[in-house]
């Protein structure tokens, strides 16, 4: 079938408070690219962009936030991405809609990953919204904001004009809504049914809207994936003095706002090189969210906020996260249950025999208890995939997932269990569900499995979008699935044959931590493959 495209002055043409944006349509699609929706000096708040005169051109993607270290390209068959100009003026947005209609559709906001220091609204391939904004008929945004450095260093003992610059980043994703919420009922988005969504640091960036009092009103419901990581994305602890003292010292500089003006080359080698000693220290570095009074903290050590005990959310992981992203020194597709039990041992015993434990004499081995439970939970895998399996993100997710659903009636907890077609079917790793949620499969080739890839696509992007036109996820592709309760995960387990499992791995998870922990960290330093993510 052809595909229309059409760019003229009249066809996608929209007049926002800053001034009329000029777009594209595609395929059925209007599309704008770039918006500008805030301006910022470096350290200091956001402010309203200066309306301008004449269109702005919306047809090309706007620069993503400078990062710390150039990025190196590798991993790519397994999480393809794209590298685009970088730069401080970076508060920019996409636009991507079904219609400019009137029509008040369902908008979706996606919080990219890359935690809070890396990442762009452009950076993987699957992030692109063509097929979710025509197929679900949706409104889909993806934003730009500050990190690092820029997005996330205290600065407040030096001043009140510095109060919240160790969560500028946040404040931008704030102005973003902001600035959402004024205009995109024109781009035929309803301002009052807005869901964010985002993987890994966009994930933890759901959370962090959550716990920020100046978010409130401004999304309806979240969408957090493997974006609960306990202490790997953990908040700040302490203030910026020593930092900022450290910049200066490092920069030759003997005044805090040079900070704002040197290159920004200068400042990222300046952070690298003085951070690694602060951390050693234990004293602030920045690079997450500081709480303050914009910033509540993180949910688990301080609690739900409860103006937002009413927004819904769906909570998941991936079985595998960043355990499958090692090359395992095995054939998975060859492996009988009693060889991948014996591999589980032989690993488990080495791991013993490094640490100088020895054995129960009980008869019952540690791995015995570990290999029972991790059958009784995942009935459908071969026990070798113990070698693999996540527990980093699994264990802070379940606590969370408690924590929410005492607080919320309204939270539904996911686990992406479909096996990769790489090396003969590797278990799924960080990222590997995001082709899913967009529907973009047909852009990430390792996802394909005849028969497969299209019926999980559609469950997940059925419930994904059910999600986002009601607030509650169930649809006619997924078994009955209810929102947890206290003490009751209902978690929709997503593979070949799904199923909604209660407290599935609630006993497994901890014996996991426990046997698993130096196993996981010898494979991650011996076969860890670097992956960009």
């Amino acid at each position: 079938m052809e595909k229309k495209f059409i760019y003229d002055p009249e066809t996608a043409v929209v007049e926002t408070v800053s001034g009329k944006v000029r777009g594209y349509f595609y395929d059925d699609v209007y599309i704008f690219k770039g918006i500008p929706y805030a301006k910022a000096k470096r350290f200091h708040a956001p402010e309203p962009v200066e309306p301008w005169e004449g269109v702005f051109q919306a047809t090309s993607y706007g620069c993503v936030c400078p990062l710390l270290d150039m990025p190196k390209p590798n991993g790519e068959l397994m999480v393809p991405h794209r590298y685009w100009v970088m730069d401080e003026d970076c508060q920019n947005l996409n636009i991507w809609s079904p219609g400019l209609d009137g029509e008040k559709r369902p908008v979706m906001v996606w919080l990219h990953g890359g935690g809070f220091f890396a990442g762009s609204a452009i950076e993987q391939v699957a992030y692109e919204g063509e097929n979710m904004c025509k197929l679900g008929q949706v409104v889909v945004v993806s934003v730009n904001h500050r990190l690092n450095v820029l997005g996330y260093c205290d600065l407040s003992p030096f001043g009140e004009e510095y109060a919240n610059s160790g969560n500028a980043g946040t404040d931008d994703l704030v102005a973003a809504l902001k600035w959402l919420h004024g205009n995109i009922e024109k781009f035929g988005g309803d301002p009052e049914n807005v869901t964010i969504f985002g993987q890994s640091g966009g994930g933890a960036k759901v959370t962090t809207l959550l716990q920020t009092p100046a978010a409130d009103g401004l999304y309806a419901k979240g969408i957090n994936m493997s974006g609960v990581i306990g202490p790997v994305l953990a908040d700040a602890k302490g203030d910026g003095e020593k930092l900022g003292r450290a910049l200066m010292e490092e920069l030759k500089v003997d005044d805090v706002k040079a900070l704002e003006t040197v290159p920004y080359a200068a400042l990222a080698a300046a952070y690298n090189k003085v951070k690694p000693e602060l951390e050693k220290a234990g004293e602030y570095v920045g690079g997450v969210p500081h709480p303050n009074a914009f910033y509540r903290g993180e949910p688990i050590a301080n609690g739900f906020r409860k103006e937002t005990a009413h927004v819904p959310l769906m909570v998941g992981s991936v079985f595998g996260e960043f355990g499958s992203f090692a090359p395992m020194p095995y054939d998975r597709s060859r492996l009988t249950e009693e060889e991948g039990i014996r591999l589980v041992k032989a690993e488990l015993g080495k791991a013993a025999g490094e640490a100088g434990k020895e054995g129960t004499g009980t008869g019952k081995t540690d791995a015995d208890e570990l290999i029972e439970l991790f059958k009784k939970a995942y009935p459908e895998r071969n026990p070798v995939d113990i070698l693999t399996m996540d527990f980093m993100f699994r264990a802070p997710e379940i606590e969370y997932i408690r924590a929410r659903s005492n607080c919320s009636g309204g939270t539904w907890p996911y686990l992406f269990n479909l096996d990769m077609n790489v090396d003969g079917g590797r278990t799924p790793w960080h990222c590997s569900d995001i082709p899913y949620f967009f529907h973009n499969t047909e852009l990430v080739p390792c996802t394909q499995e005849e028969g497969v890839t299209e019926r999980v696509e559609k469950l997940i992007f059925d419930s994904v979008m059910a999600f986002a036109k009601t607030g509650n996820p169930e649809n006619p592709e997924v078994p009955e699935w209810p929102a947890s309760a206290p003490g009751k995960e209902f978690t929709l387990v997503i593979g070949k044959e799904p199923a909604v499992r209660e407290n599935f791995d609630h006993a497994l998870i901890p014996v996991l931590c426990k046997q698993m922990g130096a196993v996981f960290a010898r494979n991650m330093e011996e076969r860890m493959q670097d992956v960009q993510h």
